[in-house]
């Protein structure tokens, strides 16, 4: 069945997607529709700052699972990723790191003109309402509000202060555009009455009224339409089952994520031709990267054992710290990222007891991945295979990362917290540390990078997002990041969302 044809059709309400709904439908000519697979975003642990772990894995969380990855001791991971109104800003930790500048350099250097650092920040300030002290590179009457912590945990000061004793600085903005080498307290995406500020909240909740703007939820998108190399719309399932036909007159733009965008793509025929004749389905354009370049920040935590009552945190994470695993790095962003961690409820098994931990990130990962189609039913997951860990030098940063987290928990400024490392202990090192490392590292749940942005012969989209081979079609999310972000990249997100906006009304 056949429906109305819109002008700009949005598929995911997730971070991009909803700034796209935004900002697309203020021009009250152009007509918008966005598609949702999963429902309003009514769960009341969705909008609580102490919810955050009852959404991971219930009815609003996709939930997928990892192939079998040599690299971590052939363990499969979860990830989790938003099925609501909002996506997976309705699931995250809140947290509002923009990344390094040298990150945005990067991408310019690899082909994406017009995504320098300076290129960005415009955006990064458009989007923000941040109630700290304004510098230049700060923005305010944006849609998302930033804020600082309200009530840093005992851990969080004495972290602060151990990084503070190791020679680091220890005062700034995280969202600075050099933050290498520097501990700060996290900002976050929180409303003034400190409840989440998901894209659902911030950028759809205002807009909602707009007569030019539809969102349907529970409408799963089967593929999208084509008329020889022109996008003419998709075709989605309803919850009852029924499938439904739209036209878009202008642009479809997809916005489904790292693992869906690229899924879309090849149901639609778009992808690595050997792949989608081998599934039975008609090639529309030959693109050898859909699906390729999937990487993504992976966590290993030391928890020690509190000498004293250290309280309950608002945030899962509340201070950091980026550095370089190794000299000679200069030139490149910071390839690890810290969080203190004040033992948060539920992340550990109850049998541990009480804890706090330091967490060491993986921010610039080397170890490359893919996604791929299980079989041509669009409500199947794709193989999602990340390699984590394929590369030794990613298990070489980590193994400096876990170093220098004992040496924070070891300062004298965490003296009075630390009552033991509590796994894998403080004799531990060495390949027995490598070992443990590859055991029970995870996800930090940032994918990105499968449909990237380029000019090389493994980009899929151009510098406006435009997908090579085809009209009318874009993507616009984290799976054209060809470079992941040294950071939580939620805010990099909505900015790449905000900046093709803009090219699309210019356009």
């Amino acid at each position: 069945m056949t429906h109305q044809a819109f002008d700009y059709i949005i598929v995911g309400a997730g971070t991009a997607g909803t700034v796209l709904a935004n900002r697309l439908s203020a021009d009250p000519k152009r007509s918008v529709l966005l598609l949702e697979a999963g429902g309003p975003d009514e769960k009341p642990e969705i909008h609580s700052l102490e919810g955050v772990l009852a959404t991971w894995g219930s009815e609003v969380d996709y939930n997928y699972e990892t192939e079998a990855m040599p690299g971590v001791g052939g363990r499969k991971v979860r990830i989790s990723r938003g099925k609501v109104l909002g996506g997976s800003s309705s699931l995250h930790a809140m947290m509002h790191v923009r990344g390094n500048a040298r990150d945005f350099d990067t991408w310019n250097q690899l082909g994406c003109d017009g995504w320098s650092y300076a290129d960005c920040l415009p955006y990064f300030k458009k989007l923000e309402d941040w109630d700290g002290p304004m510098t230049e590179y700060r923005g305010k009457g944006g849609p998302m509000p930033v804020k600082k912590s309200p009530a840093p945990t005992i851990v969080a000061q004495s972290f602060h202060a151990a990084a503070g004793e190791l020679g680091y600085r220890a005062h700034g903005d995280m969202n600075d555009p050099h933050h290498e080498n520097t501990a700060a307290y996290y900002q976050y995406t929180i409303t003034d009455e400190h409840k989440r500020a998901s894209g659902a909240v911030a950028y759809l909740k205002p807009v909602m009224a707009r007569s030019n703007l539809t969102v349907k939820t529970w409408a799963m998108t089967n593929k999208v339409t084509f008329d020889g190399r022109r996008a003419t719309g998709v075709e989605y399932t309803q919850k009852d089952g029924s499938k439904v036909t739209v036209k878009a007159n202008k642009e479809v733009l997809l916005a489904a994520g790292a693992f869906d965008s690229p899924k879309l793509l090849m149901l639609s025929g778009v992808g690595p031709a050997a792949q989608l004749k081998a599934k039975g389905l008609d090639v529309v354009q030959d693109s050898a990267g859909v699906g390729q370049n999937l990487h993504d920040h992976v966590l290993c935590m030391i928890p020690f054992r509190p000498k004293i009552e250290i309280g309950r945190p608002l945030f899962i994470g509340e201070c950091g710290l980026f550095v370089r695993s190794r000299p000679g790095m200069d030139a490149a962003a910071p390839d690890l990222q810290f969080i203190c961690s004040s033992g948060t409820p539920g992340l550990l098994p109850p049998e541990v007891g009480p804890w706090w931990g330091i967490v060491t990130i993986l921010a610039r990962p080397l170890s490359r991945g893919y996604v791929a189609l299980r079989d041509t039913n669009a409500a199947s997951p794709a193989i999602i295979q990340p390699n984590y860990l394929g590369a030794v030098a990613d298990l070489d940063a980590f193994q400096a990362g876990l170093g220098l987290a004992r040496k924070l928990a070891g300062t004298k400024a965490m003296e009075h917290l630390n009552g033991g490392e509590i796994f894998p202990g403080p004799n531990v090192e060495g390949e027995a540390l490598r070992g443990f490392i590859k055991e029970n590292c995870a996800t930090i749940w940032h994918p990105v990078g499968t449909c990237k942005m380029g000019r090389d012969e493994l980009s899929v989209v151009d510098p406006s997002c435009k997908v090579y081979g085809t009209e009318g079609l874009r993507v616009i999310d984290a799976s054209v990041m060809p470079q992941i972000v040294s950071a939580n990249p939620n805010a990099a997100i909505i900015m790449i969302a905000e900046k093709v906006s803009d090219l699309i009304l210019a356009s």
